[in-house]
């Protein structure tokens, strides 16, 4: 007994000098750097070190958004289960297989991306023990710099694998596959209206003879983008978004030579190969004509049960290859994936947010750590370029579907290097001086230079070209030049391209059919409208009914009809910029069109109401009027809404944040945080934004110390008062 209260006063020791030592290294790094926060919260950092700099920023995110920021990081650790029980047990389980692959990795990262990792760490931790009543109980406060850098891991996609083994077992619930995983950026990028779009124009189309870049995310307004400005003398000077959960989740930004943006694309990173199973040797696989063992893992992982913990053990296998996802029928099921045990992603990025060139930008991609999304990108010496990335699979056999397996004897029939760089497809300072991207496929990033039909690899993605980037293109394709405020202006174009290519038909089919009341008076309507979504446009709250009811999304059925039943002419790549055009079933289009005018009139009083008397920003007090729509419209200006108590349609996503800057001596640049600074409620840049963007609005940046100390709201060091 007397041995085991020694034991006790010696952690509690241990623990009492570790939480002492923690606070001195806390407030050290305090005192090495300086917060201003100037109009709307935008924080700027100023660090004397890469260290500080990283313990300022992990500060901020969680201080303007809470414990979405140690959550985050937490299920990086592989500790989630820890604090919320078995129910994250999974998750665990998975991203502790991948962190075993990087962690003897991890000592062999610059002493640069380390330090911002160790500062990141240290700021959550020092947030936590001052705060533990924002957080669950049994919150740790010893996160490590490993941990924040897993939460750039990539692991395999878990989905693919459960419905790969359910095609295997026709059905079985048999799988080596966990239940979730982390949500990726990648998946963030699915619904109907994610994605993004980005400009980029050389000197020879804008006023200035200065390139502008211009980048418009469009992801869920809890996508946790955030805006900041980092700088550390003569090491970093980078303004751009930190997305909430560590520090190089970055998907755009500039210093004062270059600045770059993501867009996502489309891209197939994984197979499925099979082996045969070693008759012989159990738990043996045969390739190249010799027996290959598995590797076998035991993990532990403690979760929380009540007020205690416990563990629970789990075995799982894989090759040199791949994890094995499943055995039967004589083999044995992997997925080579890439991205496998990378752990590099931060260090690009730490290296493209200092590049001064062109050149040692290229340098930073050429490390392919960032395994997908388009890059757009300008800089101060005039140039333009766009990169469609991707760490693709150098495959030895045709493509199959996502789903598909090939079977292996040899080494050489799966793949095992990548796409050289210099194949992915890419555009430098192409003629008509601009590049494009809004999800749609590489080939018409410049439409002066020739559109390949025919990819230089199967695997890359095939050609299709969306009524959004068509009206992108629409617009920046002519001869004009363009001042940054231009560029803003018609960043805000409401044009529905949709209705260019349908409307005649429409107006056809319905006056064909002899209406009468409000269904012919609403057609006339229609052909006055001028084809918009802006706020104060009548006529787009019907034609949006109307085309969604007759694409079949109506009622329990979310899933649109093919485009063969939808238009006379659907997209062809041997008329790209036209089609798809005209109505398929005109009989429907007008009968849908008649339903449109009865729903639009039961819910608002009026077939004829404004756009923005229908669809708003809410946002703490502000609710206002705002424009933009879908990507089924047509719309640049993406919105994504949902349907509130009143019947009326809040904003939730679409355009979040956007920047728009050109590369003079000095940056000039605007910007908008459409959900504000901070998603707490009663923090005063939650919702500060929300009437500016709403009215199609951007804030100038200040990036030169001039201007910062000019906007100054506030000064302070993380943990101390601010001084305002």
């Amino acid at each position: 007994m007397k041995s085991f209260l020694i034991k006790i006063a010696i952690l509690a020791f241990v623990s009492f000098a570790n939480a002492q030592v923690h606070a001195q290294v806390s407030d050290e790094l305090s005192r090495q750097v300086e917060v201003i926060r100037t109009a709307n919260g935008v924080p700027h950092i100023r660090a004397q070190n890469l260290r500080a700099a990283g313990y300022a920023l992990a500060w901020l995110q969680i201080e303007d958004y809470g414990d979405r920021m140690a959550m985050s990081v937490l299920g990086a650790s592989g500790r989630a289960s820890t604090v919320y029980g078995y129910e994250r047990i999974e998750s665990d389980f998975l991203i502790r297989r991948e962190r075993e692959k990087t962690a003897a990795k991890y000592a062999r990262l610059s002493k640069d991306v380390r330090d911002v990792y160790d500062g990141f760490a240290a700021g959550l931790n020092r947030f936590i023990t001052l705060h533990p009543k924002e957080f669950p109980v049994g919150m740790p406060t010893d996160f490590i710099g490993f941990d924040v850098a897993s939460t750039e891991i990539a692991p395999p996609n878990v989905r693919k694998i459960r419905n790969f083994v359910g095609r295997l077992t026709q059905g079985s619930n048999t799988s080596a596959a966990p239940e979730t995983q982390p949500q990726t950026d990648e998946e963030e990028g699915e619904g109907a209206d994610d994605g993004s779009n980005a400009w980029a124009f050389a000197p020879s189309r804008t006023k200035s003879g200065k390139a502008i870049l211009m980048r418009n995310p469009h992801l869920q307004w809890t996508a946790g983008y955030y805006e900041a400005h980092m700088t550390v003398p003569g090491v970093l000077d980078f303004y751009g978004d930190f997305r909430i959960g560590g520090p190089f989740t970055v998907i755009g930004g500039f210093n004062k030579d270059l600045g770059f943006s993501t867009t996502n694309n489309q891209q197939d990173l994984d197979e499925f190969y099979s082996f045969d199973a070693d008759a012989r040797t159990p738990d043996h696989f045969l390739l190249d004509g010799k027996s290959v063992p598995l590797t076998r893992q035991l993990l532990t992982v403690p979760f929380r049960n009540g007020d205690s913990i416990s563990t629970e053990t789990r075995e799982f296998w894989s090759t040199p290859f791949g994890p094995v996802v499943h055995r039967g029928n004589g083999n044995i099921y992997i997925l080579k994936f890439a991205g496998d045990g990378e752990n590099g992603a931060g260090e690009q990025f730490l290296k493209m947010m200092r590049a001064k060139t062109h050149k040692e930008w290229m340098d930073a991609m050429r490390m392919r750590a960032r395994t997908t999304s388009n890059f757009t990108y300008a800089d101060r010496a005039g140039n333009i370029y766009y990169l469609w990335n991707a760490a693709l699979p150098l495959l030895p056999h045709p493509p199959g579907d996502d789903l598909a397996v090939t079977h292996v004897k040899n080494r050489n029939g799966m793949w095992t290097e990548l796409v050289p760089f210099d194949s992915l497809p890419q555009v430098f300072n192409p003629p008509g001086g601009y590049v494009h991207n809004e999800n749609s496929t590489h080939h018409y990033t410049n439409i002066r230079t020739p559109v390949v039909s025919k990819n230089a690899y199967p695997n890359f993605e095939e050609p299709r070209l969306s009524l959004r980037s068509q009206l992108a293109i629409q617009l920046i394709n002519g001869e004009e030049k363009f001042s940054l405020e231009d560029i803003v202006k018609l960043k805000h174009n409401y044009r529905a391209l949709l209705a260019d290519r349908v409307k005649a038909d429409l107006l056809a089919a319905v006056r064909k059919s002899s209406p009468t009341g409000d269904v012919a008076s609403a057609i006339d309507l229609i052909e006055k409208w001028d084809n918009t979504t802006s706020a104060d446009s009548r006529g787009s709250v019907i034609f949006q009914e109307w085309w969604r009811h007759y694409s079949g999304i109506h009622g329990d059925n979310r899933q649109a009809l093919p485009d063969e039943q939808r238009y006379a002419k659907v997209w062809s790549i041997n008329d790209p910029f036209n089609t798809p055009s005209g109505l398929a079933d005109p009989k429907r289009a007008a009968e849908s069109f008649a339903w449109a005018v009865d729903e639009v009139t039961k819910r608002y009083g009026r077939y004829d109401v404004a756009w923005g008397d229908v669809y708003r920003v809410r946002r703490g007090n502000v609710d206002v009027p705002v424009g933009g729509c879908g990507n089924d419209l047509g719309c640049f200006r993406i919105m994504g809404y949902t349907r509130q108590a009143d019947g009326k349609f809040a904003a939730t996503g679409g355009d979040g944040w956007t920047f728009a800057v050109e590369f003079g001596d000095v940056p000039r640049a605007y910007s908008v945080l459409a959900y504000g600074q901070s998603n707490r409620p009663e923090s005063p840049y939650f919702s500060d934004q929300a009437a500016m963007f709403a009215r199609g609005e951007m804030k100038p940046v200040a990036f030169t110390e001039v201007d910062i100390k000019k906007n100054a709201s506030m000064t302070f060091r993380p943990g101390e008062k601010a001084i305002r």
